[in-house]
């Protein structure tokens, strides 16, 4: 069974200063695109495939998914759709929570998840 690796968008894209708030979607957008050859490759301690799930949310919503990550739009909180994506999976299936977030990650943990930073998906250069 493929590792879900749920990636918190608003938090890794607003990890590094580069202007995003001018155009949150499309930032957005670009971090969906880095993350279909890791979707292929895996991550750092999780080889690949695995099975990416970028989550969004605000003047993201609507960003489409592109073949190897499936992009979900968060209703309300993003923090609180994740934590939901991470309850819903199979029992003794790995997940790994990219995101920065403290309070996230003591809430997907709760549920067996694991967290790993922003820069575990950035480019070197794009690393904040």
């Amino acid at each position: 069974m493929r590792t879900l690796v749920i990636v918190d968008g608003a938090n890794v894209v607003g990890s590094v200063p580069d202007g995003w708030w001018r155009d949150r979607r499309g930032a957005a957008e670009r971090l969906r695109d880095r993350l279909v050859g890791l979707a292929a490759d895996g991550i750092p301690g999780w080889p690949g495939p695995v099975e990416m799930v970028l989550v969004v949310e605000g003047a993201a919503k609507g960003v489409e998914s592109v073949p190897g990550v499936r992009v979900e739009s968060a209703p309300g909180s993003g923090d609180d759709r994740i934590v939901e994506l991470v309850a819903e999976r199979e029992a003794d299936r790995a997940c790994v929570v990219v995101t920065a977030d403290r309070e996230l990650c003591r809430r997907v943990q709760a549920y067996g998840a694991e967290c790993v930073g922003p820069r575990t998906v950035l480019p070197p250069g794009r690393r904040g």
